[in-house]
């Protein structure tokens, strides 16, 4: 009985998703004939109201067992019950279920039969998921799957390249679940130094370590009843893969230096810029903690792939961008410069249009105008010249770092000259106009030469 979720391509060439589900009939006891659905990734049982199956039995205990979703399969786990939990007539703490076996629950039966639900997966008809937009088939497609997914308590990893905008689908993943209420916290497993990684995630005593001068709560503490972002996992150091793998399955953990057990109702979603599946390939990620993470993987394309999306986007950024300078102008994008920004690869994607777009706005209202154009754009930008000087020729014997850089300073030393000359040299003027410190104006027209 596996528990792991497929997709694939149905008629049409629609996305389908196989949602494979344990449906649980109870045989005996007062509540005999009733039917629970797991829908989670952890299902409890017990006599607490505070259960998904609630069994009201004196024979059976306030936390009695759980059911865990799992790459392999459904795993039935004993929480420490009084009567104890029994599999087909064997007790057991922990075992994978198979259809039809009969779990016994203090002096309660309850039979295990598959559901598998297919689901097939329409393009959202909509261009935006929570903060996310776009218009291409490949990101409608996807919003479609989050429009359905994100309600559950799936365990989602996003895929794709830095800039794509992972961190924004996974809050919008939030915004739309019955956890929005709830915290959402971030790790970026990159950012952390390796040895303060398992009090980032874990939290510590205090004393446990040099430093530890005082008791401090981890990210999983931090999200209780929320949901943990995980982002950039693959940086994850390997001693520590099988430590998070362990709370993902139990839902519990001791802080660095501690002794008591802590448990937790979170909810996953990692991400990542590596192919994890070659990092497992490779050694270099734990295969079960893959599959662990994987029950939705999602692969967020890059930029370059997806241009129709890129006038939306920039329209987006831009009004988000007039919305952080109070009182100013609403801004709107030439033919021209939307057909450069379509020209460009955009190697940084979405965070380097959103860049790109800010510091153009900033020009464009340094010189009193509303609409942003070919002349406010970096003039490293592909498709875009300024003026009738003609750009600086591609160097085969440079890098991409040192081309960018090359074309950066180009522009930087046009927009220093233009900007000096529309204010006949006066320093003063010309970064009151800029919104520039005059000391940092001065720096560049001395950089470049220019008096």
């Amino acid at each position: 009985m596996t528990g792991t979720r497929a997709f694939g391509r149905g008629e049409g060439g629609r996305q389908v998703l196989e949602l494979p589900r344990c449906k649980l009939v109870v045989l005996s006891g007062d509540q005999r004939g009733e039917e629970a659905l797991m829908a989670g990734e952890v299902y409890r049982i017990g006599k607490s109201a505070k259960n998904d199956l609630v069994l009201d039995d004196e024979t059976v205990s306030r936390a009695h067992c759980e059911i865990l979703r799992e790459a392999r399969g459904f795993l039935l786990r004993d929480l420490g019950s009084t009567n104890g939990t029994l599999l087909d007539g064997a007790e057991i703490r922990e075992a994978y279920l198979k259809p039809g076996a009969v779990i016994t629950v203090g002096e309660v039966e309850l039979k295990v039969r598959p559901h598998a639900e297919r689901i097939e997966v329409l393009p959202s008809e909509s261009e935006r998921f929570g903060l996310a937009f776009g218009r291409s088939l490949v990101m409608r497609e996807i919003f479609g799957l989050l429009e359905r997914l994100a309600p559950t308590d799936a365990t989602m990893l996003l895929g794709g390249e830095t800039g794509t905008g992972k961190d924004v689908l996974a809050r919008s993943i939030h915004a739309a679940s019955p956890r929005a209420d709830k915290p959402f916290i971030v790790v970026d497993c990159g950012a952390v130094v390796g040895t303060l990684i398992a009090s980032e995630l874990f939290g510590h005593e205090r004393g446990a370590f040099t430093g530890a001068n005082a008791r401090r709560e981890g990210a999983f503490e931090l999200a209780d009843g929320g949901t943990l972002f995980l982002d950039e996992v693959g940086e994850l150091p390997l001693d520590l893969q099988p430590k998070l793998l362990r709370v993902l399955e139990e839902r519990r953990f001791r802080r660095v230096g501690g002794s008591r057990e802590i448990r937790v109702d979170v909810r996953i979603i990692a991400a990542s810029k590596r192919n994890l599946e070659m990092e497992v390939a490779r050694g270099k990620f734990r295969e079960d903690l893959f599959f662990r993470l994987a029950v939705v993987p999602v692969t967020v394309p890059p930029l370059r792939e997806r241009l129709d999306d890129v006038p939306l986007l920039a329209e987006t950024l831009l009004a988000a961008f007039v919305q952080k300078q109070m009182g100013r102008p609403s801004l709107k994008l030439s033919e021209e410069a939307s057909a450069g920004l379509r020209a460009h690869d955009w190697p940084g994607n979405v965070r380097e249009l959103r860049n790109v777009l800010e510091r153009a706005g900033y020009m464009t209202l340094a010189m009193g105008q509303t609409e942003v154009g070919v002349a406010h754009l970096p003039a490293g930008l592909a498709g875009v010249s300024m003026g009738s000087t003609s750009l600086p020729t591609f160097d085969p014997a440079l890098s991409y770092r040192e081309t960018k850089t090359r074309f950066e300073e180009d522009f930087e030393s046009r927009y220093v000259r233009w900007l000096l000359e529309r204010h006949e040299g006066n320093v003063s003027a010309a970064a009151r106009a800029a919104d520039m410190d005059r000391k940092y104006l001065s720096k560049l027209a001395k950089k470049h030469g220019l008096r």
